[in-house]
Parts: C-alpha cells; structure tokens; sequence
C-alpha cells in the first residue's frame, strides 16, 4: 500500500487524470474500447508502471547524498616551437 501512495509526481497525476477522462468519454458514448483504454492509462500511474512493463523502467527513489570530491591532477604538456 506504502508504494501506492509514495513518489506522486504532477506527471503521474495528469495521466491519472487523463485516464480517468477518457472512462468517463467513453462511458458517454458508451464505447467500450476507449473505457478499457481508459482503464489502462488509469491503472498505469496507479500501478506506477510504464509501457516498459512490470516497473523495469522505474527509477531508483532513494537519494544519493554523498558528496565525494575526487582529486584531479593535471599535467602540462609543452611542445617545440621550430
């Protein structure tokens, strides 16, 4: 249930949004293929699944707060003018 709820973006809203937009068209001129279309793109951001399949495109939601600095050495090159 926790990752129902978690990691809600605007951009997982607005297909959420869109989905459930495209059920109520469709269900106004009762065609069933935009419903079930519709019911798709509303059980994607629900599910937090992309068209990659079973979550194989998510992204990692943990935070890398590490801040290393790596050393950088730099060595002069100097070339003959003739």
């Amino acid at each position: 249930m926790q990752k129902f709820l978690s990691g809600w973006s605007f951009m997982r809203l607005l297909r959420l949004t869109l989905g459930i937009a495209i059920i109520v068209q469709g269900a106004m001129v009762k065609d069933w293929l935009f419903i079930a279309l519709g019911a798709l793109f509303s059980l994607m951001p629900i599910f937090n699944i992309g068209c990659c399949g079973a979550s194989s495109c998510n992204t990692n939601y943990q935070n890398n707060n590490a801040k290393t600095v790596d050393e950088i050495s730099f060595e002069e090159i100097k070339s003959e003018q003739k």
